[in-house]
């Protein structure tokens, strides 16, 4: 192994590695604020997806037409006590149907072969916290998907896109060096993690919350639809910072080769 070789690479969870379109949290976002009596659109719930739950009811509550709308129904700007309200009626729901949406993407079970047989490390990050992991992980495992390092934002000074995950992920698979380590996933607050944490960053087109396309919506949809939102997705991906940005999981062993094909 070159001294410049890859080490490890951390995957993100829903939407990367399982859950195709990150269903899972996008319908109970919809289902919490039409609980309130706001109406939000699929892409408004997914824009701040990949970050920590809580953020990112944060993040839809400081959205200025849902904010106006929420002034417009009770009297005030909506303020932390709102989002904390919130999210105590988003965990328990997502909880309730959570099981349901943690089959594999294709090719998750090859590329860990590749990384395995090339001894290279797998860990991870999420916008899970552990209660939430504590399902998804068991299922994963059943299926043939365990990484050697989940890492859940609960109990560090922030989620994404703040590094401390990925930095978290070095410490447990012993790797001194971000540039050592891939951080790959389907949103852009998963690139902006692993940009701000110094690591390669990839960005995954199919099956990402950041295409925004369901399983059944992708049976439906065109060919030159799906590529057109393939290449607005790629262009979010590279601005937002990504290095490489692929069609698929499984070309993640072609980032490794090219990156360990390097000469310095």
């Amino acid at each position: 192994m070159k001294s410049n070789d890859i080490q490890a690479v951390i995957l993100d969870w829903a939407g990367t590695t399982l859950d195709y379109g990150c269903m899972a949290p996008l319908h109970v976002f919809q289902k919490i604020f039409e609980e309130k009596g706001i109406q939000i659109t699929e892409k408004e719930a997914r824009e701040p997806m990949g970050l920590g739950k809580f953020d990112h009811i944060c993040a839809l509550l400081n959205m200025e037409r849902i904010a106006l709308a929420w002034q417009t129904l009770y009297g005030k700007k909506p303020d932390q006590q709102d989002g904390q309200a919130l999210y105590e009626k988003f965990v328990p729901a997502l909880m309730e149907n959570l099981s349901d949406y943690t089959t594999l993407l294709d090719g998750v079970l090859e590329v860990i072969e590749y990384l395995r047989a090339n001894q290279i490390k797998i860990g991870s990050t999420t916008g899970y916290t552990r209660q939430m992991m504590d399902v998804v992980e068991p299922l994963a495992k059943q299926q043939g998907y365990q990484p050697d390092c989940i890492v859940t934002p609960d109990h560090l000074p922030a989620g994404r896109p703040a590094p401390f995950m990925c930095f978290q992920n070095a410490i447990a698979l012993n790797v001194q060096s971000m540039k050592h380590i891939i951080k790959a996933g389907d949103t852009i607050s998963d690139i902006k993690e692993g940009v701000n944490a110094g690591c390669w960053t990839v960005g995954i087109l199919e099956g990402s919350s950041e295409l925004g396309l369901s399983p059944e919506a992708l049976k439906t949809v065109s060919t030159h639809e799906f590529y057109r939102l393939c290449n607005e997705t790629r262009k979010r991906y590279y601005e937002a910072g990504a290095h490489y940005v692929i069609q698929s999981i499984r070309d993640l062993p072609w980032v490794v080769a090219t990156l360990n094909s390097r000469e310095t």
